[in-house]
C-alpha cells in the first residue's frame, strides 16, 4: 500500500435505487452534441497515434472545442433533400512541428473526421450534406515536458476533478441499452430509424417511464401509416428490452411531439436533427460513462477530444469510472460506490490530491468491514493510471 491520499467513507444519502425519483438521459451518436464528441475523440486518437508512430510519444494537442452548426433540410415521404449543409468545425490546438519535422495535423484531423462520419452516418453525404472544416492552433512541442519522460508518470495539467460510479442502476442500464441497441442490432433490419436517438428515463418509485426521440429516415418511410408502424415497432422493442434489466413496471413513449393531424412528425433526410436547426458542441451531452445522471455527482468537463496523457478532464473522469467498476467487481458487500478524484496541477497523475470513495453497503456489511479492501483496490488502479492513456488511444474506452 502506498501513501496516496485515499478516503473511504459511508455515503451521506440514500442509494440512487432507493431514492423516490431518478432521472437519466443519453444522447445517441447522431445527436448534434454527440456528433461533435465522436468527431473530436476520433481526431484526438488519430493525432495521438500519429505522434506515437512518428516520435514514440504523444505530443501536446487538444480538440475538445469542436462545434456543429445545423443545416436545413426538406424531408418528405420516400426521400427529401438537404437544402443547406451542416457545418462542422474542428477546433483546438496541435503540435505541428517537432524535432525539426513538420506534422500535417489539420490534414490528419480532416481525414479522421470524414472517416468517422462515413462509418457512422450512412444517410449523411460527407462534403455535400455536411461540410467539415478544421482550425487547429499551434501547440508547442515545449509543452512535452509536462508529460514526463517515457515510462514516467505525467504531471497533471490542471487542478480539476473527475467522478464515477458503479454499478449502474436499472434505469441507467435501460436508458443506455435502448440507444445502443436501437443504433446497433435493431438498425440492421430497421434502416428507417436514424442515428439520432435520444433517450430519457424517469423512475418514480417502482415505475419507469422511458421517452425515446427517434429520428426517422424519410427514404424508408413511404407514408404516414408506415411512420406510425415504425414508431410502434420501436416502442415494442424497447418494452421488451426493458424487461432484461428490471422487474419494475415500464412505460415506453416514442416521438411524443408528433401531431399526426397537423402532419408534424420526426422525419429526417439524414437521420439526425443536425439537418434542421439543432446545433452541437463537444461536452454538452453524455458524460464519460455515456450517460447524463442528475442523481449522481457529475463533472462539467468535456471528456472527448482532450489529450489522453495528462489532461485531468479526460483521465480522471475515465479513471474514476473504471475504478468504480473494478472495486464493485472485486469487493463484496457494496450496493453503490461513488468515486471522486481531485488533481493538483504539477503533481503526478497517479497521486491525486484526494481520491474519495463514498459507499452504500449491503445489509449486514459496514464500511469498516471492507474499507481496507476498497482502499487497496483503488490504490492498484491509481498505480496503473497510464494504462488509461493506452486504452483511449486504442479506442477501447468510450468517452461519451
Amino acid at each position: 500500500m502506498t501513501d496516496r491520499n485515499i478516503h473511504v467513507q459511508p455515503s451521506s444519502g440514500l442509494a440512487v435505487e432507493e431514492q423516490g425519483v431518478e432521472i437519466v438521459e443519453r444522447k445517441g451518436i447522431g445527436h448534434p452534441d454527440s456528433i461533435c464528441d465522436g468527431v473530436a475523440e476520433t481526431v484526438s486518437r488519430a493525432l495521438a497515434q500519429t505522434y506515437l508512430d512518428r516520435f514514440g510519444t504523444v505530443l501536446h494537442y487538444n480538440t475538445d472545442e469542436s462545434q456543429l452548426v445545423a443545416g436545413t433540410a426538406a424531408p418528405a415521404f420516400g426521400g427529401g433533400e438537404v437544402l443547406e449543409p451542416i457545418y462542422l468545425l474542428i477546433v483546438g490546438r496541435a503540435t505541428k512541428s517537432y524535432e525539426g519535422e513538420r506534422i500535417p495535423a489539420e490534414t490528419i484531423a480532416l481525414e479522421a473526421a470524414r472517416d468517422y462520419l462515413e462509418a457512422n452516418f450512412p444517410y449523411l453525404d460527407v462534403g455535400t450534406d455536411i461540410v467539415v472544416d478544421v482550425r487547429l492552433g499551434e501547440g508547442s512541442g515545449d509543452l512535452q515536458d509536462v508529460f514526463g519522460d517515457e515510462g514516467s508518470v505525467p504531471m497533471a495539467n490542471d487542478t480539476s476533478y473527475g467522478v464515477g460510479h458503479a454499478p449502474l442502476s436499472e434505469t441507467e442500464q435501460i436508458v443506455k441499452a435502448t440507444e445502443q441497441r436501437l443504433n446497433g442490432e435493431y438498425s440492421v433490419d430497421h434502416p428507417e430509424v436514424g442515428q439520432d436517438v435520444k433517450v430519457m428515463g424517469k423512475r418514480e418509485g417502482d415505475h419507469i417511464d422511458v421517452t425515446v426521440a427517434a429520428a426517422m429516415v424519410d427514404r424508408h418511410i413511404e407514408d404516414l401509416e408506415a411512420y406510425k408502424d415504425a414508431v410502434a415497432s420501436v416502442r415494442r422493442y424497447v418494452e421488451d428490452l426493458a424487461t432484461e434489466f428490471t422487474d419494475r413496471t415500464v412505460t415506453v413513449h416514442v416521438n411524443t411531439a408528433d401531431d399526426y393531424e397537423e402532419g408534424s412528425i420526426y422525419l429526417t433526410t439524414t437521420g439526425t436533427s443536425a439537418e434542421q436547426g439543432d446545433d452541437g458542441s463537444v461536452g454538452r451531452g453524455n458524460r464519460a460513462n455515456g450517460l447524463i445522471t442528475p442523481n449522481r455527482p457529475m463533472s462539467m468537463e468535456a471528456t472527448s477530444g482532450k489529450n489522453p496523457v495528462n489532461h485531468i478532464g479526460k483521465i480522471y473522469n475515465l479513471l474514476s469510472t473504471e475504478i468504480a467498476k473494478s472495486v464493485v467487481d472485486e469487493v463484496d458487500g457494496i450496493e453503490q460506490l461513488q468515486i471522486r478524484l481531485l488533481s493538483q496541477i504539477g503533481s503526478p497523475i497517479d497521486e491525486p490530491h484526494v481520491a474519495d470513495a463514498e459507499l452504500v453497503t449491503e445489509d449486514g456489511v459496514t464500511v469498516a468491514d471492507i474499507e481496507d479492501e476498497v482502499e487497496a483496490a483503488i490504490d492498484d488502479e491509481l498505480a496503473d493510471v497510464t494504462n488509461v492513456t493506452r486504452r483511449v488511444v486504442d479506442g477501447e474506452l468510450s468517452t461519451f
